[in-house]
């Protein structure tokens, strides 16, 4: 039987990835350069520093991720590189090393949005997925909740109207003295705190699929400037626990009014947030009662990966076909 091996390459933000994958869904390889020790101390990506790092990478990742996958890149039949969004001089990197590739071997090349790859990384080991569906996608700089009637037709249901979710969980991982990136820094010292602190009211969280996470983020570092200036000490589990509960309770909030109203059988969840345990937990919980099918990436593929860019690639590919190789990178790129 033959096989389609598709080339992923994703330089959007800070992590450097080349991927093999065959017939859209099995991972031949998927070597992945992370800069997170590079951006730690800074408490954030500096965008100078992350494009420098993905033209030193590039190539080195490019070689070792044929060799993984046990091809030449005279057996890739597609290329696939994330055009937008994302910071711009990151962009640039991959999409020039891809766009160069494709011209040079004249193998078909297709744009990929990123947010569209993070939906995808939910069919690698998963090819039985089909739509229509909900998926809720939740990453450092996104929050999109949108329905899928079939492969690449979107309906976006709601969008963060100002800070994503993976966003604020930085910002409070920063202000409590935790690490970068703050999700997972979080989670952890979550696990088995008391939660009950009540930092916004919560008011009528189906009355709109957008979320809102300002007004929450706010209001954790204005408790926590008080603590301080009453001479407090700070409970930082009781603190990441609580505001970790008051995010997933309007993300599952949202997501299961669109569930229920559209009357979907699948759910997806993706991004860097939906490596999130309490939000695993939950929906799995809320699906399970519901009767629902509930799908989310393996842990190593919610975050930034070329994988998840190739599988993109392959079913746009399958039913529009090539991309052009006019394409150039989109910062703000929409879904």
């Amino acid at each position: 039987m033959s096989r389609f091996l598709t080339l992923g390459i994703e330089s959007s933000c800070d992590d450097t990835s080349v991927a093999v994958i065959e017939d859209g869904y099995k991972i031949r390889s998927n070597i992945i350069s992370s800069q997170i020790d590079l951006h730690q101390k800074f408490g954030g990506v500096v965008p100078e520093l992350a494009a420098r790092s993905h033209l030193e990478a590039i190539g080195p990742i490019y070689q070792l991720a044929l060799k993984e996958a046990g091809v030449t890149i005279d057996d890739i039949q597609l290329i696939a590189a994330t055009y937008g969004p994302g910071l711009v001089g990151s962009l640039l990197i991959g999409l020039s090393f891809a766009k160069g590739l494709a011209l040079s071997t004249q193998i078909p090349f297709i744009g990929v949005n990123h947010i569209e790859g993070h939906i995808y990384a939910n069919v690698l080991g998963h090819p039985e997925i089909k739509p229509p569906l909900i998926c809720l996608t939740v990453s450092g700089g996104h929050t999109d909740l949108l329905w899928m009637g079939k492969w690449g037709s979107y309906q976006i249901l709601g969008q963060t109207t100002d800070d994503a979710a993976g966003e604020a969980f930085d910002k409070i991982a920063r202000v409590l003295g935790l690490g970068y990136p703050g999700g997972p820094y979080i989670d952890k010292i979550a696990k088995g705190a008391q939660d009950d602190l009540e930092f916004v009211k919560k008011g009528n969280l189906t009355n709109t699929y957008n979320f809102s996470f300002s007004g929450l983020k706010t209001a954790v570092i204005n408790y926590i400037q008080h603590q301080k200036q009453l001479g407090l000490e700070l409970n930082v589990p009781r603190i990441a626990a609580s505001f970790q509960r008051n995010v997933v309770i309007q993300l599952t909030a949202k997501l299961f009014h669109a569930i229920e109203k559209y009357d979907v059988n699948t759910v997806l969840l993706s991004g860097g947030v939906a490596a999130n345990s309490l939000l695993r937990e939950s929906c799995r919980n809320q699906t399970t009662r519901l009767g629902k099918q509930l799908f989310f990436p393996e842990l190593q593929l919610c975050t930034d990966n070329a994988a998840m860019i190739a599988a993109a690639g392959y079913y746009h590919y399958l039913h529009a076909g090539p991309g052009d190789l006019d394409v150039t990178a989109e910062p703000n790129l929409k879904l």
